[in-house]
């Protein structure tokens, strides 16, 4: 899929996959989807009711806050992690860590979350929730990149791809199964999450590197850490811009559907957790009938952007008719129009952009920052929302969620037009 022209754009230098058997996609998916869980029912549920017992008035500034801040810590950290991942030398490997410091963060910000008694320990709790989020994703996406050749990527990505409406689906399920224990509905989502990034460390085949394949590392070289010229690499860049701007349709949505639901629809908060994951199962559901057909006919075509731009279109479909939702079945056909869409992007997203890496030495950390893309969302929409939501607000309609929606609908939109001068794949 590497072109000549896309020689200095894109490292296509030789490299030796190991394209594990035996199951180890099932481990793969197991850690992703368990890192869904345990990043995204707070995120869409538990920190909500946290926040409304600590203040009811103010629980959506509190949530915004939480999860702002949480999100401002991955993104920081992710590219680190990454970094740190290249480099290490230990004989564990350089994957394996990372999977073992996301399990231990997982346990601590769970527990710590359901016990904080003011917004200040909240926010440390989702710190350490959303560290080991990071951790374990930086770690899931290198090693995609890391395991398989380029052509045999399309499974794997739909899998990591996936992992958030995955693991927002059976985390909410279980949460539902617990709706009447605060403590549990943190609890188990957390303990999948730390069970499977210990598997994956456990099953993975991790190549260990020595201290001659490791190139010293100057001042510069450290701020390069979060950052990669896009007029050097401008595909790697276009990715970047694009992934940002569909993430951002993405996290409007998952942050604010309980609120929407709430406000607009009329749930009480002791039915919205019912509501929330109905509307998951819609979403994901489709995103799984729609993922592995995109996956396998990308692989088998040797096509990935016209599956993202069409992926982006629909998607931005879906945030305009949950715009226009004035009950809760149209809400649900929304919901199963953006699962579509999230399905099909999920499963060639990652394919892609670990196709277009600017250098093999450095994927986790590049991979780190492509990361940034789809989590600074998160920390963008809480920022931004509070004005959007304001717009045009009255008494009956204090909240005005149609200018979120419709802002995000926009983003994707144009996250689709910024794939088209991607080189180094089709």
């Amino acid at each position: 899929m590497t072109t000549p022209s896309s020689a200095a754009d894109v490292d296509a230098s030789a490299q030796d996959w190991r394209n594990p058997r035996g199951g180890f996609l099932f481990f793969l998916g197991l850690a992703a989807i368990g890192t869904g869980m345990g990043q995204l029912v707070p995120a869409v549920l538990t920190l909500t009711l946290k926040a409304d017992q600590l203040d009811p008035a103010n629980a959506t500034t509190i949530l915004s806050v939480v999860v702002a801040i949480g999100a401002v810590c991955a993104l920081i950290a992710a590219p680190l992690f990454g970094r740190l991942s290249d480099r290490l030398t230990w004989r564990m490997g350089r994957r394996r860590p990372l999977l073992i410091l996301g399990a231990i963060l997982f346990a601590i910000g769970a527990p710590f979350s359901y016990a904080a008694p003011s917004t200040g320990l909240l926010i440390i709790a989702g710190i350490f929730t959303s560290l080991g989020a990071a951790a374990v994703t930086v770690a899931c996406t290198a090693i995609l990149a890391d395991q398989y050749a380029p052509d045999r990527r399309g499974a794997a990505s739909a899998l990591v791809g996936l992992s958030l409406p995955l693991g927002a689906l059976i985390g909410l399920f279980l949460a539902n199964l617990v709706s009447g224990s605060l403590l549990a509905q943190f609890l188990l989502p957390a303990a999948v999450a730390v069970v499977g990034a210990l598997l994956l460390a456990w099953r993975l085949d991790d190549r260990v590197i020595t201290h001659d394949e490791v190139p010293v590392l100057a001042a510069r070289d450290f701020f390069g850490t979060f950052w990669v010229n896009p007029v050097t690499h401008p595909s790697f860049g276009w990715a970047w811009w694009s992934r940002l701007l569909i993430f951002f349709g993405i996290a409007a949505v998952q942050a604010y559907q309980a609120f929407y639901l709430i406000i607009a629809l009329g749930f009480t908060p002791e039915s919205v957790s019912g509501a929330v994951f109905l509307s998951t199962l819609v979403l994901t559901t489709l995103a799984l009938v729609f993922a592995p057909i995109a996956a396998k006919l990308s692989d088998r075509i040797g096509r990935r952007k016209p599956f993202v731009i069409v992926a982006a279109v629909v998607f931005a479909v879906g945030l305009v008719v949950v715009t226009f939702a004035r009950d809760y079945p149209t809400f649900l056909v929304a919901m199963g129009i953006i699962g579509l869409g999230q399905g099909v992007y999920m499963a060639v997203d990652l394919a892609l952009v670990s196709q277009i890496l600017p250098d093999r030495h450095n994927i986790a950390k590049d991979m780190g920052i492509m990361g940034l893309a789809s989590s600074l969302p998160s920390s963008i929409v809480p920022a931004v929302a509070p004005a959007l939501l304001a717009i045009g607000a009255t008494a009956a309609a204090p909240q005005n969620f149609p200018a979120l929606f419709l802002t995000g609908a926009v983003a994707g939109l144009i996250g689709a037009v910024l794939i088209l001068p991607i080189k180094g794949t089709k």
